[in-house]
């Protein structure tokens, strides 16, 4: 009996390891399946290792909290720049009234790195890890993620072994690399700028040619003879030598020294005027136009590019998805809808995502899905769900329902804004009767009076709605939370100023008990009322498409908004490195100096000290400064004379990469969003769409008719080609 027995437990204990196997495989198809759905909705890459625990490592690292920690080092380590040696903690960055700042101890900001490169490494050995040893070889950016790392050790090294006293930090200019790294927008941009560079640098040649071209007929033409003077000064001030007729048509180029460089030589002859006007019609008006042209040709696809490539993401992670977990039925091939809702349970997506997907896979009645089903499904994650308003109170009164409906009417918001518009016109009213009186001589009488009127209307306008649409319906709305947190502020204030100098009254002129009276801030808060004419635009059909446009642009144009600030960054530091200390102020820096003997418009006469480089926050607006071109030949003659003609390659190259490069290749990607949101068809999706749809759409579902979907063979390929991918069936 027993002999009977022990091969019958060994069946069953071999049958329950088999179970147990394939339990595990299950739960290990669902958890691939889990990854692969969160980086279809990412439109991240899926090619990474697929074993539980690296799954489990990648999706901590993919986790909020992590990512948070990660973009926290990354401000911090930027931000360090504020603080560390030269610090830009001073009232004033005038090189006259600057105080001494303070200067951190040696180790604080090292510390602080420290702990910022901690998280890089971890970041770097976590990447490295999942992509695998073979694919980083082919990973450029986690490559130089590593250069980079390992330098700013060494130079970090470097400074705690000087004492924090060496001459150069290098690692400074190396840090925006890290912002750089981490965001797959910028990578794609700093792409389509390197394939861009070859037609600029065309066009920069075109331009070379053009400046040298008019600065040897310039010097030709103003060559004359020491008995006119008139010419002469035009000479010695704008075509003394080449490198200076260079310098003075290059800044004619960008108009800032219009009609300046042309003026001595007009005096003398009005014909002279021709050379100018004909130098900046060709140079402004035509090719630099024609750059910005070429730009927006080479640039005209980068939208579509990148929703392009989005899409293919997308369908590759959801593809990858299907297969892991598609089974053989009796039916077809497909997935199992209660299969796909584990996997739905333990994505990391918004509820209101996961219940519209949800609803779909019900539809489906534990029929299984097909491959393009289970394609669209993913469609609803691109669809901003507008959230369903609460329902209205009840009420059965006839006269309250007839309230209620009163106080809910678009009309009622009409009325408001007509409200805030008068209070405003009260506003500027006063202000233009007072701009010529002193505050001593002011009587705010009639004025007071009105901001009482004015906010208790608002009072009742707020009570109103909370009883018309409800408390919850009410704050439902982000127009009517503004409008209530502007009202109860404006209430407070109101009261305060009640309670401090009384009723108004005739010759009522409250008194300032610091440096901003309770009146002052009544009247400051109050002029946050052409706010609320923001919630208009809704209802306006053409304002809206324009507010829709806008903030598609703000979200399209957030990689170049990076990159400017990663170009800002490394030529701030360089410019720290290269004209610190150089321009002092003449005379004790207590006092301020008398600049009458200084040439008229120059650096001295027009008080531009605070255009220095001695700090990181005063580099910066030193270089704002130079990028918009106004009156920047006297930022360049300063440092020419100062430091020594070579600074003049720093200035350029920071024209030249803000103002040229930059602006038109912004410039590029507006007018690719702007055509592409002013389509006759999409203007009319976006008017309809805003009462009709139940949902708002995403830039990505807004072009999905003009994308092109990614074949099945395509598809397929790709997934054969993932080295860590085992498909379960």
């Amino acid at each position: 009996m027993a002999a009977e027995v022990q091969p019958l437990l060994g069946r069953d204990r071999g049958g329950g390891q088999a179970r147990s196997d394939a339990a595990a495989s299950q739960e290990l198809c669902i958890d691939q399946a889990v990854v692969f759905v969160e980086d279809a909705i990412k439109y991240r890459s899926i090619y990474h290792r697929m074993d539980a625990g690296s799954l489990w490592l990648y999706r901590w690292y993919y986790s909020k909290l992590y990512q948070r920690v990660l973009g926290f080092a990354i401000f911090l380590i930027l931000a360090l720049a504020f603080v560390e040696f030269p610090s830009s903690f001073t009232r004033t960055a005038d090189l006259r009234y600057r105080s001494q700042p303070w200067q951190p101890p040696c180790g604080l900001t090292e510390s602080i790195e420290a702990f910022c490169m901690l998280v890089f490494l971890v970041d770097l050995s976590v990447k490295g890890y999942l992509v695998g040893r073979a694919q980083l070889q082919e990973h450029r950016w986690l490559l130089a993620y590593l250069v980079v790392l390992a330098v700013s050790v060494v130079d970090w090294t470097v400074s705690l072994s000087l004492a924090c006293e060496e001459p150069l930090r290098v690692r400074r200019s190396l840090r925006p690399f890290f912002l750089m790294q981490n965001s797959s927008m910028m990578k794609k941009t700093l792409k389509c700028i390197r394939w861009s560079l070859p037609e600029m640098a065309s066009v920069g040649l075109l331009l070379t040619i053009h400046l040298c071209l008019f600065t040897i007929i310039g010097m030709l033409v103003f060559t004359i003879g020491e008995t006119d003077e008139a010419q002469d000064k035009e000479r010695l001030a704008y075509f003394q030598n080449l490198p200076q007729a260079l310098m003075s048509l290059l800044l004619l180029l960008t108009t800032s020294n219009n009609p300046d460089v042309m003026i001595p030589a007009y005096i003398k002859n009005r014909a002279y005027a021709l050379f100018f006007i004909t130098f900046t019609l060709i140079g402004s008006l035509f090719l630099m136009n024609l750059l910005t042209a070429i730009i927006y040709s080479q640039f005209r696809g980068y939208l579509m590019k990148s929703l392009q490539t989005s899409l293919f993401r997308r369908r590759l992670g959801a593809r990858a998805a299907y297969e892991v977990l598609a089974r053989d039925t009796p039916e077809a091939v497909g997935v199992n809808p209660e299969d796909f809702l584990r996997v739905l349970q333990k994505t990391q997506l918004s509820e209101i995502h996961k219940q519209a997907i949800m609803q779909k896979v019900l539809s489906y009645e534990g029929r299984p899905m097909l491959a393009d089903e289970f394609q669209k499904l993913f469609d609803e994650v691109d669809k901003g769900v507008i959230k369903e308003r609460p329902p209205k109170p009840q009420y059965q009164s006839p006269f309250l329902q007839s309230a209620q409906f009163l106080f809910s009417h678009c009309y009622f918001d009409y009325l408001g804004s007509l409200i805030a518009l008068g209070n405003l016109v009260c506003i500027c009213v006063f202000l233009v009767l007072d701009s010529d009186l002193m505050p001593g001589q002011r009587d705010d009488f009639v004025l007071g009076i009105l901001n009482d009127v004015f906010v208790l209307y608002y009072l009742l306008e707020l009570l109103l709605k909370v009883f018309a649409l409800g408390l919850r319906g009410y704050l439902s709305y982000p127009s009517n939370v503004f409008d209530g947190v502007l009202t109860i502020i404006l209430l407070v204030l109101e009261i305060s100023t009640l309670a401090v100098y009384r009723l108004p009254h005739s010759g009522w002129m409250p008194k300032q008990y610091g440096p901003l009276s309770l009146w002052d801030m009544t009247r400051l808060v109050n002029t946050l009322i052409v706010f609320r004419f923001l919630r208009i635009i809704p209802n306006v059909k053409p304002m809206a498409v324009v507010a829709s446009t806008i903030l598609g642009l703000i979200q399209n144009l957030r990689a170049f908004g990076g990159i400017l600030l990663v170009v800002y960054y490394v030529f701030a530091i360089i410019g720290i490195n290269l004209f610190r200390g150089i321009i002092v102020p003449p005379g004790n820096s207590s006092l301020v100096p008398n600049n009458s003997s200084a040439r008229c418009g120059s650096f001295e006469q027009l008080d531009y000290w605070s255009n220095n480089f001695d700090d990181f926050a005063a580099a910066l607006i030193t270089l704002w400064n130079v990028m918009v071109v106004n009156n920047w030949q006297v930022i360049l003659d300063a440092y020419q004379r100062y430091s020594g003609p070579w600074s003049v390659v720093y200035f350029v190259l920071w024209w030249l990469v803000s103002s040229v490069i930059w602006i038109n290749l912004s410039l590029a990607v507006l007018l690719e969003n702007f055509l592409h949101r002013w389509d006759p068809q999409n203007h009319k999706q976006l008017l309809v769409g805003a009462h009709q749809n139940t949902y708002q759409m995403s830039v990505e579902l807004m072009f999905r008719d003009i994308l092109e979907e990614p074949k099945e063979e395509e598809l397929m390929e790709k997934l054969h080609t993932h080295p860590y991918l085992k498909l379960c069936r």
